[in-house]
């Protein structure tokens, strides 16, 4: 019998036909790998019955027993009557011990002209497997089987970590909450108050974000003040994750996607130091500039595994305003890379702390990702799309890298191309992409390929240079109608 599970079928000899039924299911099972003890089975002339069936009940190999119940067992093991009735008086002090629940399962075979269930008294409250009827007797079945193997269809997922924004300081918060339930609530529903509702949560979250601001305390190393003012906004940063998820889902005619592109403008400012601060540190306004880097690359990371390109083209290649550029006589109008800045505090805590991370930036992202839904690969895959983008205009304009892709340090060109890449070997796919990079046709890559063999162009990571060709999968890419 190996490692098989053994059962023990318990049931009364009704009618010949039921013998039969039950000597099916027994058969069925055993095609299912399970071993089953059963009188038709194991029982010649001249053996006890009695002895058998108490030997099958209390025998510590016989993890499973079912009861197969149909009219005459129910009224049999009520009125302890024959040979089911003996049955009776060993099985139910068992299951009313509950000593193991997990032993004993009644099957139904047969229901009365009500339609109620032929169940034992002792075994009345309990849950039953039901195969009395066709139509859903495979779905059943499957059930019992996974029954006598423990393992159920649902089961409980591995408990993950204490989620951070518990330990947030209650005094700093963006309150964005109710507005944010009453948005998620309007776009699935599709009412007409959706697009007033999202609008009005991202200016609570953009007026609000003023609270984050760092106030430097000098009896405190100014990394540990970075990574504290951080903590309370994992939750905030899940909110605009599930608004990025909804509208991906339930927006299918991509009118949210203009006040998307507005939120991520309503947050440049915070990049900069206010002009009304006359001392300053560069370092002052770091966390913006991460929440900025990493609410971007989220909302990318949430739209290309939904597919929704047409979102990732306008936060990718429609311009941002922004008025503070006038005082410096610079164009008004800004692309992405806005969002896309050195966090010098986190390579500072590196050299503090001498961690001596490829990537501070990645890992401290990483680090964030718990409960997002979100894997490494992922978020990986979405700032090589970014990248790839500024990097198309960097090389048409022989300019330097405009967005350092710092999720790359762990991606080699050992694990191929990324998803959207490896699917965009069909022709098709990659029409539906290109609009991320600016480009019309595949050709126009040629350049940034080409200014990519020299590997002083391409990202490095300590003594490592990422492969722009492998994780793009060049040679294979649209050549598949």
């Amino acid at each position: 019998m190996d490692s098989k599970p053994q059962v023990f079928i318990s049931y009364s000899w009704s009618s010949p036909e039921h013998e039969q039924w039950v000597v099916g299911l027994a058969n069925d099972l055993g095609d299912s790998g399970v071993y089953v003890h059963l009188d038709k089975f194991d029982l010649r002339e001249g053996h006890e019955s009695i002895a058998f069936m108490e030997r099958m009940v209390n025998d510590p190999n016989i993890k499973k027993v079912l009861l197969i119940c149909d009219k005459a067992y129910a009224e049999k093991t009520n009125t302890r009557s024959g040979g089911v009735g003996t049955e009776a008086q060993i099985i139910s002090p068992k299951i009313y011990a509950a000593t193991d629940q997990n032993k004993f399962v009644a099957v139904l075979k047969e229901r009365d002209s009500d339609g109620k269930p032929y169940l034992p008294t002792y075994y009345a409250s309990r849950i039953y497997i039901d195969l009395s009827g066709q139509e859903d007797f495979a779905e059943n079945f499957e059930r019992l089987v996974r029954w006598i193997n423990d393992k159920p269809l649902y089961q409980r997922k591995p408990i993950g970590e204490r989620p951070a924004y518990l330990d947030e300081d209650p005094e700093i918060s963006l309150g964005t909450t109710p507005i944010f339930r009453r948005a998620i609530e309007a776009i699935k529903g599709n009412k007409l108050s959706a697009g007033g509702a999202l609008t009005e949560y991202f200016q609570i979250v953009a007026t609000n974000f003023e609270r984050l601001r760092i106030v430097r305390d000098p009896t405190k190393e100014w990394d540990e003040q970075f990574i504290d003012s951080l903590l309370p906004t994992i939750s905030l940063r899940n909110e605009l994750n599930q608004i990025f998820e909804v509208i991906a889902v339930y927006d299918t005619t991509g009118e949210f996607g203009a006040k998307i592109h507005r939120f991520f403008e309503s947050l440049i400012p915070y990049f900069y130091t206010p002009a009304r601060i006359g001392s300053y540190y560069d370092t002052d306004v770091d966390n913006f500039k991460f929440l900025g880097y990493e609410f971007f690359l989220h909302a990318l990371a949430i739209f290309i595994a939904h597919e929704r390109f047409d979102l990732c083209i306008r936060l990718l290649n429609d311009g941002y305003y922004f008025e503070r550029n006038r005082e410096f006589g610079l164009d008004r109008m800004v692309d992405f890379t806005i969002f896309n800045h050195e966090i010098k505090t986190l390579v500072n805590r590196d050299n503090r702390m001498q961690t001596r991370y490829l990537s501070p930036v990645g890992v401290f992202m990483k680090e964030r990702l718990a409960g997002t839904g979100l894997s490494e690969v992922k978020l990986a895959q979405a700032d090589f799309v970014a990248y790839l983008r500024g990097e198309v205009f960097s090389v048409e304009n022989d300019s330097y890298v405009s967005w350092w892709p710092t999720m790359l340090a762990s991606a080699t060109s050992s694990h191929g191309a990324f998803e959207i890449f490896s699917r965009a070997q069909s022709k098709a796919y990659f029409d539906r992409i290109k609009g991320m990079f600016a480009v019309k046709k595949l050709d126009d890559l040629t350049p940034l390929l080409e200014a990519h063999k020299n590997t002083q162009r391409a990202p490095r990571f300590g003594y490592r240079t990422v492969s722009i060709s492998s994780l793009i999968g060049v040679d294979k890419l649209a050549t598949r109608d």
